[in-house]
């Protein structure tokens, strides 16, 4: 089988149990965390769901993904007539992380562990420990746009950007007010000029997905 001939008979498979049970592309996405726009190019045989998402759609439409890959019918639960390439599927009733799920565990440890180092800072009497609240917000900004990169929901690329760089801005000026007493207020010009250009490069280089 060929990847486009896979990518069609994924995509066949998800149009037909989706409107069996009677949803719609938007009501899929948004129980899978992704866009319209996703699902309307996976039916139409333009892009293919990774792996997780293929187990997440076979515990949906309760299926396996052997059969939602390779079978012509994927509602059918016979064994394809044909030998094809086997795909081991989580055991029924594990649940699937979601990616929104996993968004907001990796946020909440970012945030821990900025916690425990102003914990201790705080413990040996550091001056400006809270500091390191401040250099959580681009360390999140930058897990963020890693995770959904890899996992191609470019749809928050932009402000994830701005926040890193104004987050960094923002860290930079408060270690030299702190340190030298040195008010550094003419850094954040940097930022305008940073963020008009992520303007025009965002207008220039649209994400070329909008998965999410």
């Amino acid at each position: 089988m060929t990847n486009e001939e896979l990518k069609s008979r994924v995509g066949s498979n998800i149009a037909r149990l989706r409107r069996d049970a009677g949803l719609t592309q938007a009501d899929l996405a948004e129980k899978l965390n992704y866009s319209d726009k996703a699902v309307s190019k996976w039916e139409r045989a333009e892009s293919m769901p990774d792996l997780l998402t293929l187990l997440q759609l076979a515990e949906l439409f309760d299926t396996d993904v052997n059969q939602l890959v390779t079978s012509e019918d994927a509602s059918a639960m016979t064994e394809p007539a044909a030998p094809a390439p086997q795909i081991v599927s989580a055991p029924r009733g594990r649940h699937i992380a979601d990616k929104g799920v996993i968004q907001k565990l990796c946020s909440i440890l970012v945030w821990f562990v900025a916690l425990f180092v102003y914990t201790i800072l705080d413990s040996f009497d550091v001056p400006y420990g809270w500091i390191t609240f401040f250099f959580a917000i681009p360390a999140n900004a930058i897990v963020l746009l890693s995770l959904r990169s890899a996992w191609h929901m470019y749809n928050l690329n932009k402000i994830l950007i701005s926040l890193i760089m104004w987050g960094s801005l923002l860290c930079i000026y408060l270690l030299f007010y702190i340190t030298v007493s040195v008010n550094m207020w003419r850094i954040f010009l940097l930022g305008l000029l940073g963020q008009i250009g992520i303007e025009f490069l965002f207008r220039m280089f649209p994400p070329v997905s909008e998965e999410k």
